[in-house]
């Protein structure tokens, strides 16, 4: 963080005058991020049937070959939603869906919540034992496969409860056009739409705040996935904090989205962006760099969602003449690092980036909604940034046993108040939802939401992200955090991907930084000259003494990286085949490790 970063009120009142004419949709977002009252009949269908009234001829919802306004569209979702209500589909059944990024994903999960049915939705990259996992944990009543993952779902389904029974099946094509055959046994989803009523279900105007709308697994980078649960109540603060406060996409604006329809990112944050302004939803089934600039061209988008790890994708790829002049204005999403942020902005000419900060089981978000640089920006939840103790993985509590603010500027763990107007959805297992309560924390009986992430408060309600608990760890009596090691690293000529991890050395305190590096094609990484950028870039608790050049990085679904068996194999010579460096005490350049420096290292032969 530098000076520059922290907002002060004068600073915060300069940048007001800018944003008189957005007042209005921001405080309509307000009043849906603040509503109380979780029984009123606010949801996901009410949205989009509002959207359709307001904008029926509108483009809603597009892909390579489909172009479908909001009319169109609802009146797919409402075949789907009668179709599925004739099966025995009601408000609380818990349908698991598996599709891959198509319109017929968008369409059904319209229905389901139409219906105040639950999507409970898959993470399209899991097999085997996982993803008997996470369809066990969700209890499903019904099941739509799409099929193109039909096989990885027949792998599994014998070891699911329920799935005996006839499961649904959407053909990998335009189901609009083409509902294709059903393999023997499964129930053709399309056909059954064909004949049904396009007129709104009754059923969508009884979808309170309160109930459940999707269920969305966590990445599980490490152990297995857990299910938290998205409200309604939640979208709509989605919708209106993102939509009209963040945002404020009018219904000539185009959001183009490749991240996974199972992650909040895209089914919460992006789609109600675009319901909220109606604007258009163009899909794509997966991220490719180097047809990016292609599609913004295709679809003339003005806005994409993204995560951070797209952005330094995007930065990596050559110039191409399609983002000269392009038509992007703004784009919503996390995790852009404070190394990259001013170069993506001017690089690709956008004006506004709305950062935002939230997760899918929490009760807080915070949005960029002033537009300033290098802060996931503002939050109207009551929230804290208190002191944390790393050595013993816990809170700092003082003499009579409360938690202490940090001050500003000061890293500190991110809790959020539980209250009436801020409630915790939680997961799907209430001993997981109790977990992540801190309870006496400012008084006796309050209750606070430990969302296990480091932040800063940078003054006038707005803060930067800093890390993720798992992720920092202790050297020299410091605390390092990996996300900004690896941003660091991201930006040495040459390194594609940086992974960073805490590693034991025998007879040390605490955690070296170790570093997994994917190099660009062609390549070469030069040892001294990584050291000296090292040396003049950061202090010398946080650089990184291992490294482990990699041919691929292994990611989640959600571009998380994977350092469960990262850390495992640390930097033993014996576990991998993948070039391991070392910086020996006193070296000014990287070496390899073989055996005997392990052995030696690993004997405490160097005192590092």
């Amino acid at each position: 963080m530098t000076q520059a970063d922290l907002i002060s009120p004068a600073r915060f009142l300069a940048r007001l005058p800018v944003n008189f004419s957005r007042v209005p949709r921001m405080l309509r977002g307000l009043y849906y991020a603040g509503i109380r009252n979780r029984e009123k009949t606010l949801s996901l269908a009410w949205a989009l049937e509002r959207t359709s009234q307001l904008h029926p001829e509108r483009p809603a919802v597009m892909d390579e070959t489909r172009n479908l306004n909001y009319r169109q569209f609802n009146a797919w979702a409402n075949r789907l939603a009668w179709a599925l209500k004739a099966d025995g589909v009601k408000h609380g059944s818990v349908v698991a869906v598996m599709l891959e990024n198509r319109l017929e994903q968008l369409a059904l999960l319209a229905a389901l919540a139409k219906l105040g049915a639950v999507g409970a939705l898959l993470n399209t990259t899991q097999r085997g034992k996982v993803l008997t996992h996470s369809l066990n944990l969700a209890k499903p009543a019904f099941f739509a496969i799409g099929e193109e993952l039909v096989e990885a779902f027949t792998e599994v389904r014998g070891d699911v409860q329920g799935a005996e029974r006839p499961c649904y099946w959407l053909a990998d094509r335009d189901t609009l056009q083409d509902a294709g055959s059903a393999p023997s046994g499964w129930v053709n989803l399309a056909q059954r739409t064909v004949g049904q009523s396009e007129v709104n279900l009754p059923d969508s105007q009884q979808v309170r705040l309160k109930d459940p709308c999707f269920y969305i697994y966590t990445s599980g980078t490490t152990g297995m996935p857990k299910a938290s649960i998205t409200s309604h109540g939640k979208w709509i603060k989605a919708y209106g904090g993102f939509g009209h406060a963040g945002l404020a996409l009018q219904n000539t604006d185009v959001l183009y989205l490749t991240l996974p329809l199972y992650h909040s990112n895209a089914v919460t944050v992006s789609w109600g962006s675009a319901l909220a302004g109606g604007a258009a939803l163009a899909v794509r089934r997966k991220f490719s760099a180097s047809a990016f600039w292609k599609d913004v061209a295709y679809y003339n988008a003005t806005c994409f969602g993204y995560i951070g790890e797209l952005c330094r994708y995007l930065l990596n790829q050559p110039v191409c003449p399609e983002e000269k002049n392009n038509s992007l204005t703004c784009m919503i999403g996390n995790g852009l690092r404070p190394s990259i942020w001013n170069e993506f902005k001017t690089r690709f000419e956008v004006q506004r980036i709305t950062e935002f900060y939230a997760s899918s089981e929490g009760n807080i978000g915070f949005t960029n909604v002033f537009n300033f640089d290098n802060t996931v920006g503002y939050s109207p939840a009551t929230f804290a940034i208190v002191g944390y103790d790393l050595d013993n993985d816990r809170p700092v509590r003082n003499a009579k046993g409360f938690l202490e603010k940090t001050s500003q500027g000061q890293p500190g763990l991110l809790i959020s108040e539980i209250s009436k107007k801020w409630p915790f959805d939680g997961y799907t297992d209430p001993a997981k939802s109790e977990a992540a309560i801190l309870r006496n924390v400012f008084k006796k009986g309050d209750a606070w939401y430990n969302t296990g992430d480091l932040m800063r408060n940078i003054g006038c309600k707005h803060a930067q992200f800093v890390d993720r608990l798992g992720d920092t760890f202790r050297w020299k009596g410091e605390n390092v955090s990996t996300t900004e090691v690896e941003s660091l690293l991201g930006a040495f000529p040459g390194v594609e991907d940086a992974v960073v991890y805490g590693v034991e050395i025998p007879e040390t305190n605490g955690r070296c930084g170790m570093a997994a590096l994917r190099l660009s094609a062609g390549a070469q990484l030069d040892p001294q000259a990584l050291a000296q950028y090292l040396d003049q870039e950061m202090p010398a608790y946080a650089a990184p003494l291992f490294i482990r050049l990699l041919t691929e990085v292994e990611t989640t679904g959600t571009f998380k990286y994977k350092k469960t068996d990262l850390k495992q194999v640390a930097y033993d010579p014996a576990q991998t085949q993948d070039p391991l460096l070392v910086r020996l005490p006193g070296s000014d350049s990287f070496e390899p490790v073989c055996s005997l420096t392990y052995g030696k290292i690993q004997t405490a032969s160097y005192r590092f």
